[in-house]
């Protein structure tokens, strides 16, 4: 996100005033919060000496979103009078758009049933006739996926409607692929968890019965509680600051596209998709070659708006996004039919 930034303000810095005003002409810049109730309250009972309960409350959901864009919309993409961080603009997924030069720097704060996540999408895109290039961080919390992405294409005309494009593409994430705790594993693949545990600063008095956390506290008092509580959250941990801990990677890749746009008042479709199927192998440690037997693997993306009005009464539509990097996947999708009844 930082480089995206700073490749903006460095594009404003040396524009003149009549650039700036080019620049953030027709952009939108937007804040909205939205909330409602999550699951309801659930009762939980125990029985030890006697029957007790207890009341698992979930907080309500909420978001806040704030960002800017700069995106002319598509012909099928209906106007409101405000954004309020609820709309799904599919198209702005896709790799050309309806002006030269767009942009969106958005931001996405979220709890949903009581998990908080952060999303970001963040990308400035210039496309001309015969060549096109982007740059984007995007950052899914609820699909655990992060990374700076760059493509530079070249852009092979079939018609108005059609183009293909060919080029480089260049990411940066943490190393996808690896697990911080194979090097835990035994000899018959299962994981000596209680002398990670004690590695972690966990202590164990297995005679007296007492398990503490680095802290001095005691967390359990049983081997049951032990292994099915304390010990699925050692490993959490252990996992999440590995993973933090790990420098970020370079995966330098081909890409080959397309874009189709079609449309009339009775029906339209817009379709585009992105293969990746050449990575260049540095030999690093963390290169998710090391994850994949040391051969090449395909990533993907892609999305199709397609909308049909029957007759005045009748209408059919699909909407949907799909992703696939490094083995991980995330999309979006929608599908419905309208009647209106005059």
């Amino acid at each position: 996100m930082r480089w995206l930034l700073l490749t903006l303000l460095s594009v404003i810095c040396i524009s003149s005033e009549a650039q700036i005003k080019k620049i953030f002409k027709f952009s939108t810049f937007y804040v909205a919060a939205n909330g409602g109730t999550s699951i309801s309250d659930r009762d939980v009972f125990s029985v030890s000496s006697q029957l007790t309960k207890e009341v698992v409350e979930t907080p309500y959901d909420y978001s806040v979103i704030a960002g800017v864009r700069k995106i002319q919309r598509f012909q099928y993409e209906g106007s409101t009078p405000f954004k309020d961080g609820t709309e799904s603009s599919y198209g702005d997924a896709a790799t050309v758009g309806r002006n030269p030069f767009e942009y969106l720097f958005e931001i996405n704060y979220t709890r949903q049933e009581g998990v908080k996540y952060i999303d970001q999408n963040h990308f400035i895109r210039y496309v001309k006739p015969k060549w096109l290039v982007k740059l984007e961080y995007v950052k899914d919390g609820f699909a655990d996926i992060e990374y700076y992405e760059t493509t530079q294409r070249l852009r092979l005309r079939g018609n108005k409607k059609l183009s293909f494009n060919i080029g480089a593409l260049q990411r940066i994430s943490e190393p996808y692929g690896h697990n911080p705790l194979d090097e835990w594993l035994l000899s018959n693949n299962n994981i000596h968890y209680t002398y990670l545990a004690i590695q972690e600063g966990y202590s164990v008095d297995v005679f007296a019965s007492e398990y503490k956390n680095p802290q001095g506290n005691v967390v359990a008092t049983s081997t049951d509680v032990w292994e099915q509580v304390v010990i699925p959250e050692v490993l959490s941990d252990y996992v999440e600051k590995k993973r933090n801990e790990l420098p970020n990677q370079w995966v330098h890749s081909l890409v080959l596209g397309f874009d189709f746009y079609h449309y009339k008042k009775n029906w339209w479709l817009h379709s585009w998709g992105n293969l990746i199927p050449y990575h260049y192998n540095d030999g690093g440690r963390y290169s998710y070659h090391n994850f994949n037997n040391n051969e090449q693997w395909y990533d993907y993306s892609g999305g199709m708006i397609f909308g049909w009005k029957v007759n005045k009464s009748l209408g059919l539509f699909v909407e949907n996004k799909y992703s696939k990097y490094w083995n991980r996947t995330w999309y979006d999708f929608k599908v419905g039919i309208n009647y209106i009844i005059f």
